[in-house]
């Protein structure tokens, strides 16, 4: 009787071996495990003296941009930027409210570090759309209606902001409701809804109360703006009217649907 076959023998060695075993997971040594935390502890120490400890991350410049009025010198001296510290336990946000208190012309502020041994200073001034006259000085007033600087010299092309309010009748309950700092608000809207030909003539915004502004323009004209409430409906009606009327002295738009003009 003939023998098994190759193919047979085959078989029967698969039977009886089973399926394949696994591969066991061998853990790492311990020798391994100390290799790889001493690399880690010295990586991380590294990275703290070179931080900290290392000459190449220290503050060495303080870099000013931005700036119209301020000059970078003033800027950097109100900064007061710890110059040698190193360079990441510099506190930014510190930095950023000394120059917000020290300097109120500034707007907007942005402190960053410059790596490896720099401090930027990016500054964004306020620019003044109205000037309130301080005997010989004058206080500027931007488009929020804070007053953030007083200087010898009126900027060009800056109107005068001349606030007299009313304080009898009806004027006088207005005030009350509105006080000064809502009325210079009042005047700042209206400066900055004046059409742009008419704002480059604008000499001078007056303010008697809340319902009643008014503006003064070059060749002795004037603007009854009334509040500062539909601007842009007024600065439409405006431009119309000078167009219809450009002889007119005296114009109207305190009531936007029903313009008028006098004077000539």
């Amino acid at each position: 009787m003939a023998g098994p076959t190759t193919a047979e023998r085959g078989e029967r060695q698969q039977e009886s071996s089973g399926p394949p075993r696994a591969r066991r997971f061998s853990p790492p040594r311990l020798r391994t495990i100390i290799i790889l935390a001493v690399a880690l502890v010295c990586a991380a120490g590294g990275t703290v003296w070179l931080l900290y400890g290392s000459n190449w991350t220290r503050v060495e410049r303080v870099s000013v941009s931005g700036t119209r009025v301020l000059t970078p010198a003033q800027v950097r001296e109100a900064a007061d930027v710890p110059v040698g510290d190193p360079l990441a336990s510099v506190d930014t946000a510190v930095i950023e409210a000394r120059l917000r208190r020290e300097l109120p012309r500034i707007d907007e502020i942005g402190v960053e570090r410059s790596w490896p041994r720099g401090i930027e200073l990016k500054v964004k001034e306020r620019t003044p759309v109205l000037i309130v006259q301080k005997g010989r000085k004058f206080v500027e007033v931007d488009d929020e209606g804070v007053r953030f600087a007083t200087v010898t010299r009126a900027p060009k092309g800056v109107p005068e902001l001349e606030l007299k309010p009313v304080r009898s009748g009806s004027a006088a309950a207005s005030l009350r409701r509105f006080d000064e700092d809502r009325l210079v608000v009042e005047a700042v809207r209206v400066a900055g809804r004046l059409p742009d030909a008419v704002a480059r003539d604008a000499r001078v915004v007056k303010v008697r109360s809340y319902d009643d502004i008014s503006v003064e323009l070059s060749r002795d004209r004037t603007v009854a703006w009334g509040s500062g409430e539909q601007g842009a409906r007024k600065a439409t009606a405006l431009t119309a009217l000078m167009k219809a009327a450009s002889g007119a002295r005296h114009f109207d738009v305190s009531v936007p649907t029903a313009p008028a003009s006098s004077g000539s």
